[in-house]
Order: C-alpha cells, then structure tokens, then sequence
C-alpha cells in the first residue's frame, strides 16, 4: 500500500536554465506535488544543485513555461546561483570527516 504524504500537494518546484548571452534565468520546468517530486528527483540524479525555498518555489511557479524571472527576483537568484558556484560536494565532505561528522 503506498504511504499518504499530506506535504506533497503543497510541494513546489521550478527548474531554472541560464545560458550566457541570455538577460535572465528561464523557467525548464515546473510542476506541483508528484510532479515537483520527479522535478527534484530528475535534478539530483543530474547532478543539478538544488535550493529549497518556498516563498520563491511559489513565485516561479506562476510563470509560463520558458518565460525569464521578473526583474524583482533577479537579486535572490543571483545571490542562489553564487552559492552554488562556490559550494563544492567534496570539500562539505571534507569538512565533515575533519569535524567528525558524517558523510
């Protein structure tokens, strides 16, 4: 029998792709509880950095597939995107094994 998550209806995801050249981040996906499962589930086993944050998960949403982010949110994405460009798997791993923690 398949367990009820009560969370999953509510859960949101949006997918974003930047390409240099382009003005601003677009929309590649976006869906609604399954759905925002398989879209993270689809980002991890890729290797693509995911970032929780629902106030933003649900803004996106509203937005046409392959539309650009408003202008009003370029500051939170930027800010997301420079996150991912210095965070590296290994060295949080690194850091772990030297604190005593787990991997």
């Amino acid at each position: 029998m398949l367990e009820y998550d009560d969370k999953l209806p509510n859960k949101k995801a949006v997918a974003l792709k930047y390409d240099n050249g382009q003005i601003a981040p677009i929309v590649v996906a976006s869906g609604m509880g399954r759905l925002a499962e398989k879209i993270v589930e689809v980002a991890s086993e890729n290797g693509v950095p995911i970032y929780e944050d629902t106030s933003l998960a649900t803004v996106l949403s509203k937005l046409e597939l392959g539309a650009e982010i408003p202008e009003e949110i370029y500051k939170v994405v930027v800010d997301i995107y420079l996150y991912f460009l210095k965070f590296s798997p290994e060295k949080d791993k690194e850091s772990d094994k030297e604190s005593g923690g787990e991997t």
